[in-house]
């Protein structure tokens, strides 16, 4: 399990720095009334912040428990993204491989974050 706890925050790493390469992949998951770009960007800045601090061990518990609510606060905008003509995800074949895909991620987070409670 611990070589699987430090796996899960450099995936989180790098879908931070995709916010930036890749921003409108990103933006399209965003309502239109909101500032797109601006969200983008901070939130691809924070899952970078909160990747790197499970790698310091005084920050690791609180970066597991951030890493967990990401995951499930990401749910919905992948349920959403199932029921859009358009999805934002690129078709709707991949937006429902992509949903259980996101179950995933929660468990995998929900291990981790129980790994290192104790």
């Amino acid at each position: 399990m611990k070589q699987l706890s430090f796996i899960l925050p450099v995936f989180i790493i790098l879908g931070g720095v995709s916010h930036f390469l890749q921003p409108e992949m990103f933006q399209a998951f965003i309502p239109e009334f909101l500032p797109r770009q601006f969200i983008n960007y901070i939130s691809g800045f924070i899952e970078i912040i909160v990747g790197l601090a499970y790698f310091y061990k005084p920050t690791r518990l609180l970066s597991a428990q951030v890493i967990f609510l990401m995951m499930i606060v990401f749910l919905p905008l992948h349920v959403i993204d199932v029921f859009k003509e358009f999805p934002a995800i690129g078709s709707k074949i991949v937006a429902y491989i992509r949903l259980p895909i996101q179950f995933l991620l929660i468990y995998w987070a929900w291990k981790v974050l129980k790994f290192n409670k104790n």
